[in-house]
């Protein structure tokens, strides 16, 4: 379950999904909106998970099955990429394959040089700021207790001043958490000290971890857009579904079980890749029997989440 799609991505067209974290979610935060769930294992400790020879050999197993070349490989696993230390192998041997790498991280683990290293030879890098507030960033993103709000920082700033690729942050705006303009003011001001070519401005478009989070109003939505360009940066909003057209490789179970672990399948998506595998309309709830996946409602919209919990 190393790789899954092309999914739709609104930030990289097509995008090769790398799942370099196996199991249940592995993480240094636990942010309430995240679309993986609950993480279930917690920790700063980087660790070997695939060697980078697995992922490399996945990989291009997977491009084989397809008829169109993603436009990004994108690491974008269960839990944060840079706890994988065999990241920045990983990212050199896949380079050789010819297509952009892409990173999404929390950008917690930047004080690292190391982890530095590793995304430094990445083609595009997405770090995350939702908060230039230690309260706020502590109630959103729910860090490791030994992480703390000045390291992760100046983490951002050290990276960012260094990396010559690609940079983009993104901020994930909550209801009554971190949509206020003062927050969003402060927020812009660490974002315009990055610098970074986009910032983009989301809401919660899948099921979060926990059932409170709520997207903000348009009103809001408007205000942190308007702050953001405000401040000089080129921003973007991600406010929607970015489509159904995903890739396939011919074994739907697979497939599905593989997107799922990391990414939460809406129920159009899911038809397309029924109807693309050529496989039955029953099998997401064969799935379901098996407690390899569960069905869950999300503003009104159905989705599918991998089980690791097998209940």
């Amino acid at each position: 379950m190393i790789s899954f799609g092309p999914v739709p991505s609104r930030r990289l067209g097509k995008s090769l999904g790398i799942n370099n974290i196996p199991g249940d979610k592995i993480c240094t935060y636990a942010c309430i909106y995240c679309q993986v769930g609950a993480t279930r294992h917690y920790t700063l400790d980087r660790q070997s998970f695939y060697s980078p020879e697995q992922i490399f050999a996945a990989v291009e197993k997977h491009l084989g099955k397809l008829q169109q070349m993603p436009d990004y490989l994108t690491f974008v696993p269960n839990g944060e990429p840079t706890l994988d230390i065999h990241l920045e192998e990983s990212i050199s041997l896949l380079k050789k394959i010819g297509i952009p790498i892409a990173v999404i991280t929390n950008a917690s683990l930047l004080g690292d040089a190391q982890v530095r290293d590793a995304l430094s030879l990445a083609d595009w890098v997405s770090v995350k700021v939702d908060a230039n507030d230690e309260a706020v960033w502590k109630k959103i993103n729910r860090p490791h207790p030994k992480l703390t709000f000045e390291s992760y920082k100046e983490g951002l700033l050290t990276f960012a001043s260094a990396y010559r690729g690609l940079l983009a942050t993104e901020t994930m705006m909550v209801d009554g958490v971190n949509d206020g303009a003062e927050l969003l003011q402060r927020n812009a001001s660490l974002i315009a000290t990055i610098n970074p070519a986009t910032a983009y401005i989301s809401i919660p478009t899948r099921p979060p971890a926990m059932r409170s989070v709520k997207k903000p109003d348009e009103a809001a939505i408007n205000r942190a857009y308007q702050i953001y360009t405000g401040a000089g940066l080129h921003s973007e909003m991600l406010l929607g579904f970015e489509g159904s057209d995903t890739g396939f490789t011919g074994d739907a179970r697979e497939d599905i079980l593989n997107m799922s672990a990391v990414h939460p399948i809406r129920e159009e998506t899911m038809g397309e890749i029924l109807r693309k595998n050529g496989a039955e309309s029953g099998l997401p709830d064969q799935l379901i029997r098996e407690n390899v996946i569960r069905e869950v409602i999300y503003q009104d919209k159905k989705f599918w989440i991998r089980n690791f919990s097998g209940k």
